[in-house]
Parts: structure tokens; C-alpha cells; sequence
């Protein structure tokens, strides 16, 4: 029997991907806002499809402040853009 893949929904472009594709973001309970690259984390987490179209979509349709119900520092934002051209410079 074929183990299950976990799917989750980009805030971005609303697609279902696995999981292990997608940027995680969490929000720690103290209120911080990171990038869990392992998926491991403790937090409430939202998914990110790891493509800077997705990116600005979650951003124009605010799809984190939606996920999180709370404003997003920009911060959150600029730190998912540089991993996104950590990404695509590979």
C-alpha cells in the first residue's frame, strides 16, 4: 500500500501541492513569524508555493493575513522574497 502524501494549499495561487514542495511559515506562540524549512516546527502554519508569482498573490490577496487573522510584518515578506531568490538562483 502507497503511503499517503500529505497536500496543503498555497496561500498564493490557492493550488493543492505536497507538502514537502511548499515553503512553510509559521507563527511561533510568542508572536514571530519564521520560515520552517523542515515542516517541523511548533506554530500555526501556512503554505507557500516556492515561486515569486505566488508570492506577490498572497501578498496582493493578503492569503498570510488570512491564514494567521492578524496583519503580516513587512519583515515576514521581505525574508519569503530572499528565500525565494535563494531558490531560484539554484
Amino acid at each position: 500500500m502507497s503511503k499517503k502524501i500529505p497536500v496543503r494549499r498555497c496561500v498564493g495561487c490557492q493550488e493543492m501541492k505536497g507538502k514537502k514542495e511548499m515553503i512553510r511559515v509559521i507563527r511561533t506562540p510568542e508572536g514571530d513569524f519564521l520560515l520552517d524549512a523542515t515542516g517541523k516546527k511548533n506554530g500555526r502554519g501556512a503554505y507557500l508555493c516556492p515561486s515569486r508569482e505566488c508570492l506577490d498573490k498572497a501578498r496582493k490577496n493578503k492569503g498570510l493575513e488570512r491564514s494567521f487573522k492578524q496583519a503580516i510584518p513587512k519583515e515576514v515578506y521581505e525574508a519569503l522574497e530572499k528565500e525565494m531568490e535563494d531558490i531560484d538562483g539554484k
